[in-house]
């Protein structure tokens, strides 16, 4: 019989053990009633069942005849098999959504990234359009199937940014069909839910994410409202955002954590009945533990008028290291969204880290967690995960799960030994799965006389497709390397790519530095830094370093009062001939200000730099210039170059 839902039910006898057929989607346990209701997923009535049927023989030849036929899998890109079948490999394509609420398969749990929203609220985070446009391209090679782009309000740079997002990435539909999702944030008003959908109209999919705090605490002491102000704001901001012509928002009760359940299952039905597609559910301080936040998602998904109607996302802050368990157990509890970023980065103590998330789900395909899987292509994860590591200039620690640097490293000799036997032994992920190449000791060794082909063949292997002009840069640099070190390792080339390529757009560019330095007097630097517009500027200064007297040479020739806030110094690898990277983080005096989501408090922007030589003083200048181009990128555009070349000079 046909229910509300649209879905058959029938309720048979079985003739036959149902652990043949584990992926059945049966209401009850299989071993609790003599009787079981079957509940078929279809959009339109079917002549196969529209009747109970009280007696009923399967057997494994004739089973699939009883089921109704599927609905043509529109715009999905690659359905998901079934348990008893062979599993999908790690780059299977992404199966985007085909509506607001529609999924290809009940299995199926999008993965929806912040990175670009919630991830650069991490202090020091702050990212230039550019660079967020980089990270959106890399999140849709990922397969992603929302990105949420920004905070539109908050400034005139995010609005661009988000934008300039909406326009390319969210109109860059592959042969498969496949487009993400791009999605801005709002609070709820009017002024930022307008400006949200001014910012993200231009993509084939826009999504308008609105929210507003409905614990006892943040409504008594942040709002200063009563509960029936804010259902009725949270009402009128759903519809008024479906009145702009947006078909697809999302709400989210902030920290729902600690609000009080019969609230929550109130103001959600009235969302849903005012047009939401999307509940998030955030655990916005991270005060969750993972059986508590699954017994909130049953909840929630049995007592929410209309919840049938929509999707139930996540999204866990990861105060008490449990971001990923509370995820993963929202999602076995009903949920088919999951709010995750990169690396895990995010306010305070982070969010839930995607690769983390992805690769569970990916671990368990088809058993204890119910054959959840999502259309990630997992081989993009390391590169992307690089990218926002640089981008940001957080570093990811080594222990860190899946993309950390001894995430695959065996020190034991236990360990050792039995990897050498079998990887399987003590590896659930292979670095591969994931776009990570081992070194490979037996393969090419890469020195001062291998040549442009081999450079780019062993880039490629390690997950890098670099345009034309940064190889050939990258060439010259390994060269320079390879003169000094007999052999080049991946880390050194790692190394170099993230200095030639994860760079802001060049405002001031280090031509030439001399720096003198030693036990007695101060130490002396002289810089020479070349302009937008090819003018060259040349400064003296003295300092108690030569890292110290380089850098007040560059603030000579800036002009731009910053402060250095932090400083750090990292060997590649072993060797008085390693490599070194240097990355600093700045907050300049004049530089941009934003307006933080949640706290609506005005922000300063803080800037990282990276660099990356031979030289560490070298490498600490380029990084420090690399910090004032990402700030400078902030305030204005840099000039048109031109051919002439004049000098100045500053003491």
């Amino acid at each position: 019989m046909w229910d509300r839902k649209g879905f058959t039910t029938i309720h048979i006898s079985l003739s036959l053990s149902l652990s043949h057929y584990p992926w059945l989607p049966f209401s009850q346990p299989p071993n609790s009633h003599p009787k079981l209701q079957l509940s078929f997923p279809h959009q339109t009535p079917t002549p196969y069942f529209h009747t109970t049927i009280t007696l009923l023989s399967i057997s494994p030849q004739n089973i699939h005849s009883f089921l109704p036929p599927k609905k043509p899998p529109s715009l999905v890109r690659t359905p998901k098999p079934q348990p008893q079948q062979t599993p999908l490999p790690l780059q299977h394509a992404a199966a985007p959504i085909t509506s607001q609420t529609a999924s290809p398969t009940p299995a199926y749990v999008r993965i929806f990234d912040t990175t670009l929203r919630d991830g650069e609220q991490s202090p020091g985070a702050s990212l230039t359009s550019k660079e967020k446009l980089d990270i959106a391209r890399q999140l849709a090679r990922l397969g992603v199937d929302i990105i949420e782009a920004g905070f539109p309000a908050s400034s005139n740079d995010d609005f661009e940014a988000v934008k300039a997002i909406a326009k390319e990435v969210g109109n860059a539909v592959d042969g498969d069909g496949y487009v993400p999702v791009i999605c801005g944030l709002s609070r709820c008003n009017e002024k930022d839910i307008r400006r949200a959908w001014e910012a993200i109209k231009y993509a084939k999919r826009p999504r308008i994410h609105t929210f507003i705090a409905t614990s006892a605490i943040h409504m008594e002491y942040k709002l200063r409202k009563t509960k029936e102000e804010v259902v009725e704001i949270a009402r009128n901001m759903v519809r008024f955002a479906r009145s702009l012509g947006c078909d697809d928002v999302e709400f989210s009760p902030e920290d729902a954590g600690r609000s009080d359940r019969e609230f929550l299952y109130e103001i959600l039905g009235e969302v849903i009945k005012a047009g939401a597609t999307t509940l998030n559910i955030p655990d916005t301080v991270g005060i969750n533990v993972p059986a508590e936040y699954g017994k909130m998602i049953s909840d929630i998904k049995a007592n929410t008028p209309g919840i049938e109607n929509v999707v139930i996302s996540t999204h866990c802050q990861n105060d008490l290291g449990l971001s990923t368990a509370n995820t993963i157990s929202g999602a076995c509890a009903g949920a088919r969204q999951l709010e995750v970023t990169i690396n895990g980065i995010g306010e305070r103590a982070g969010n839930a880290s995607l690769e983390e998330v992805v690769m569970t789900l990916k671990c368990h395909e088809g058993d204890v967690l119910g054959g959840l899987y999502t259309g990630i292509n997992a081989r993009h994860i390391y590169m992307t995960s690089k990218m926002v590591e640089e981008y940001t200039g957080l570093y990811v620690q080594p222990h860190k799960a899946i993309v950390g640097a001894n995430a695959f490293a065996h020190e034991s000799g236990i360990h050792q030994d039995g990897m050498l036997k079998h990887k399987g032994t003590y590896e659930i992920i292979a670095p591969e799965d994931i776009g990570y190449e081992r070194t490979n000791e037996a393969g090419i060794v890469l020195g001062k006389l291998s040549g442009r082909h081999a450079l780019k063949k062993r880039l490629e292997e390690l997950g890098y497709e670099l345009e034309s002009e940064h190889l050939e840069n990258i060439f010259w640099r390994f060269k320079a390397v390879a003169d000094q070190k007999k052999r080049v390792t991946d880390a050194d080339l790692r190394a170099l790519v993230s200095d030639e390529v994860f760079q802001p757009e060049v405002v001031w560019k280090l031509h030439d530095l001399q720096v003198t330095c030693g036990t007695l007097g101060l130490s002396t630097a002289t810089v020479k830094l070349i302009g937008a517009d090819g003018t060259e500027h040349v400064a003296c200064s003295v300092g108690t370093g030569p890292v110290d007297s380089a850098y007040k040479a560059v603030d000579l020739i800036v002009k731009e009062p910053v402060t250095l806030l932090e400083y750090s110094l990292t060997a590649v690898t072993e060797g008085i001939d390693a490599i070194a990277t240097t990355r600093v983080l700045i907050r300049g005096e004049n530089s941009h200000t934003s307006t933080h989501a949640y706290t609506e408090e005005t922000v300063h922007r803080t800037f990282s730099g990276i660099g990356a030589g031979m030289d560490i003083v070298v490498s600490s200048v380029k990084a420090y210039i690399g910090a004032l181009n990402k700030m400078l990128g902030f305030q204005e555009k840099p000039p048109v170059k031109t051919p002439a070349k004049k000098t100045t000079v500053s003491a």
